[in-house]
């Protein structure tokens, strides 16, 4: 009967117990919804790779970590701050603030890595913790950081990309997040019996390029080398595919460091070559006179009297050298890059197909390239030309192009006369599936005719030019050297050049075609003795490189 009794009174205490329990959750804290208990937490996808287009690694990920802070459960606050300050390197009093003990929980810094996390671990400091998370990795550190942009946060905390293919691919690479939706109980412990969801994350797509990183790192170097001996201020090179306007290398210096963009502004992530503009000079040479031929207003045996200057309004054009020889054809016109020889192709053009050539050919119109960033250029509008303007655009000057517009162009004069969509994206990969990125014609701008004979002048300009004394034996190489003049505050200082150097190689059937720019040379002004030497640097090394046989 006592045993009946003591088993009574047990049960009577743990009942009262519960009642208790139920009383706190259900009366006390009857604030509580049902969906205080439903926790959502977000799984991150792991962002899409990028490779090279023989499938080299230039951006992974690597585990990284989010160090948090339960600030009610640290003791020490100071000393605290002080610790995880030297170990960051960075002011106590910016940690010291987030230890407020009115939050539950503040993030201190995420991107840590595994040996600063260790560290940090020795310290057995409480109320830290510790979230995995994934952080990008630059197996070819910045070899192409203007190409590549990188992955900072927006205001919400959350990844995103910034400039180059992170900006312009930001949502193919970022995947779709997955989600847990896990009933938890007052002390954040599951409960089993309650609902357990969990949605699996759609990791980011990768992406394969038309870029090859050993031709990346042969014009990186050369620019390099080259912006140091002409001691220039700013330099590009771009090699494409004339043929696809698949781009093959791409640098601009200075850049930036991908690992460490928050120490540089925003003026070094910007790419010069879709994002400035600037007048292209000389080389701009070749696209009028293909108008030219096109419209079958000259021949390039034809010939012009180049006697002296020409008077345009209150204007006088020169030659550069202020030097004329008489009866020279069209081809001679090129390979002196005679400025006066180019106003009278552009007379026997006229100003109504002059201004159409430039609206054909993309100036003043953005070329669609999948880089964050691009800018359009800029054209006046026709009715705001005077004579003048219809002369100098003749020679490149009083026009603003963007690099990637210059070599887009070059590259329909050599490639039978097609304007393509220039682009870096070859593939798309995700879960085993493969989407190709086709070459995409624009439009039809000259006949295959023309562009054989432009071909021919331009080898013949390297021939017979400034540049043949730099040009690898045994090898046709077409191009043109130019030189153009930087307006400040409304007029030209001619100690203020653009140089550069736009080529192809060989010049049947061109492998690449490559621009280079120096941006205000002090060695030199003149593209044919700085740009021109760093181009037949790098034709040297790609012909080697694709194999390329000298001509018997």
């Amino acid at each position: 009967m006592f045993k009946t009794k003591l088993l009574f009174a047990f049960f009577t205490i743990i009942f009262i117990l519960i009642l208790i329990k139920l009383f706190y959750i259900q009366i006390l804290t009857a604030h509580f919804s049902p969906n205080d208990y439903l926790k959502t937490k977000q799984i991150l996808p792991q962002r899409g790779k990028i490779y090279d287009r023989n499938n080299q690694p230039l951006v992974g990920n690597q585990i990284a970590y989010l160090l948090y802070a339960e600030p009610k459960k640290i003791n020490d606050e100071k000393t605290t701050a002080l610790t995880l300050a030297s170990i960051f390197n960075i002011d106590p009093a910016s940690i010291e603030a987030k230890l407020d003990k009115k939050k539950d929980w503040v993030v201190i810094k995420s991107g840590i890595n595994p040996q600063t996390k260790e560290s940090i671990i020795d310290k057995k400091i409480t109320g830290l913790g510790f979230e995995e998370q994934s952080k990008r990795y630059y197996p070819e550190a910045s070899l192409a950081a203007h190409l590549l942009g990188f992955v900072g946060k927006n205001e919400k905390g959350e990844d995103i990309g910034y400039f180059g293919l992170e900006g312009f691919y930001n949502k193919d690479l970022s995947g779709l997040p997955g989600l847990i939706n896990s009933e938890r109980d007052l002390n954040n412990r599951p409960i089993f019996v309650g609902t357990q969801e969990k949605i699996e994350p759609e990791d980011g797509r990768d992406l394969v390029l038309t870029i090859d990183k050993s031709v990346q790192n042969i014009i990186k170097k050369k620019l390099l080398a080259g912006i140091e001996r002409y001691q220039a201020k700013q330099g590009c090179i771009i090699v494409a595919d004339p043929y696809s306007m698949a781009i093959l290398g791409l640098v601009c210096l200075p850049d930036f460091d991908l690992d460490q963009y928050y120490l540089f502004n925003e003026e070094f992530f910007k790419n010069p070559a879709i994002s400035n503009l600037y007048e292209p000079g000389s080389i701009f040479k070749p696209i009028i006179m293909a108008a030219a031929i096109d419209n079958k207003v000259v021949e390039p045996d034809d010939f012009y009297d180049e006697e002296g200057p020409i008077k345009i309004g209150d204007s006088s054009i020169k030659t550069w050298n202020d030097k004329y020889e008489g009866k020279i054809s069209m081809t001679r016109i090129l390979e002196k890059s005679s400025n006066v020889g180019m106003v009278y192709i552009g007379q026997k053009l006229g100003e109504k197909k002059i201004f159409e050539t430039l609206e054909k050919f993309g100036f003043g119109q953005l070329t669609g390239i999948d880089l964050q960033g691009e800018v359009a250029g800029f054209i006046k509008p026709k009715k705001d030309w005077y004579p003048i303007d219809f002369a100098t655009v003749t020679f490149g000057q009083g026009i603003a192009v963007t690099p990637i517009q210059m070599i887009r162009a070059f590259a329909a004069v050599i490639n039978g006369g097609y304007l393509y969509r220039p682009y870096l994206v070859s593939h798309l990969l995700s879960d085993g599936k493969e989407q190709i990125i086709k070459p995409k014609i624009e439009r039809k701008i000259l006949s295959e005719k023309t562009s054989q004979i432009l071909i021919k002048m331009l080898v013949s300009t390297i021939e017979n030019g400034e540049t043949s004394w730099i040009k690898p034996p045994g090898y046709k190489i077409g191009g043109k050297t130019g030189t153009a003049q930087i307006p400040i505050q409304g007029h030209y200082d001619p100690t203020k050049t653009t140089a550069s150097f736009i080529g192809f190689a060989p010049a049947e059937n061109p492998k690449f075609i490559a621009l280079v720019m120096l941006k205000e040379p002090q060695t030199s002004p003149w593209g044919s003795e700085t740009a021109a030497p760093i181009f037949f640097d790098i034709a040297n090394e790609l012909l080697i490189y694709y194999n390329i046989a000298p001509e018997q």
